[in-house]
């Protein structure tokens, strides 16, 4: 499960100085991070400093205020959530948000729906081959699989189309270790399949431990960066996040 130890060239998603409101509040306070096709980059610190607000941000769902996300060289800022997703940006957000009363099948099917798929067969068949207990479960209810059986259904979901780079918020939350270590070497091969993630993670020796790069958030901002073997070694992550 350990990052890679060589960084692929070329870079697929941009930051640049992005900022991030809700309300009068400003949570995203110029954030800048880049993440290179068939990374895992892990974008860490405690509760409240604006982990999410800045995923949600860079996949059009909080307006930005200020700043640059740039995919594969395009601007994307300012364009809807669904034209940023058919250019290769997936999201996985904190809950998941599987249709519950739907079964796997169905919500596979339905992220399917508005996408040109040249092959779909094969589309589920490399989503069968990472996650296997989804063919199992074809037939049944989202809401009747574990927690981290839904969590799969949710990075499933994501792959649909091929994306680019997947946002992925806190994805091991609430799973048996299990499950944690599944859904840690699920996303493993998807970087091996050349797609880029963007993490959230708050387990932290586990995020560092699968990334290449972080970035360690405080108070809206960047704290510290760097690869992680290095950022793991560095004094000041502790002040920064209870590890």
């Amino acid at each position: 499960m350990s990052g890679g130890d060589e960084m692929n060239d070329g870079e697929v998603l941009t930051v640049n100085d992005l900022h991030a409101f809700y309300g009068p509040s400003h949570i995203v306070q110029g954030v800048s991070l880049s993440v290179r096709r068939g990374q895992i980059v892990a974008l860490l610190g405690r509760n409240g400093v604006g982990k999410t607000t800045t995923l949600r941000a860079i996949m059009g769902l909080v307006p930005s205020r200020r700043g640059s996300v740039r995919l594969e060289g395009k601007e994307i800022v300012g364009l809807p959530t669904h034209e940023i997703s058919r250019l290769g940006l997936s999201y996985v957000p904190e809950d998941r948000r599987v249709f519950r009363g739907l079964t796997v099948w169905d919500n596979l099917r339905l992220a399917m729906l508005g996408r040109r798929l040249g092959n779909e067969r094969g589309q589920l068949e490399a989503i069968y081959e990472l996650f296997p207990i989804l063919r199992e479960r074809g037939g049944q209810e989202a809401r009747t699989l574990s927690g981290g059986e839904q969590q799969m259904l949710a990075i499933a979901r994501a792959l649909i189309g091929e994306p680019k780079v997947i946002l992925v918020d806190e994805p091991t939350q609430g799973l048996a270790p299990t499950f944690v270590e599944r859904i840690a070497d699920a996303l493993a091969k998807v970087r091996e399949r050349g797609i880029s993630i963007l993490l959230v993670e708050q387990n932290v020796p586990l995020a560092l431990q699968m990334a290449d790069v972080a970035y360690i958030m405080d108070k809206g901002r960047i704290a510290l960066s760097g690869p992680a073997s290095e950022v793991r070694e560095s004094p000041l992550l502790k002040e920064l996040i209870s590890v």
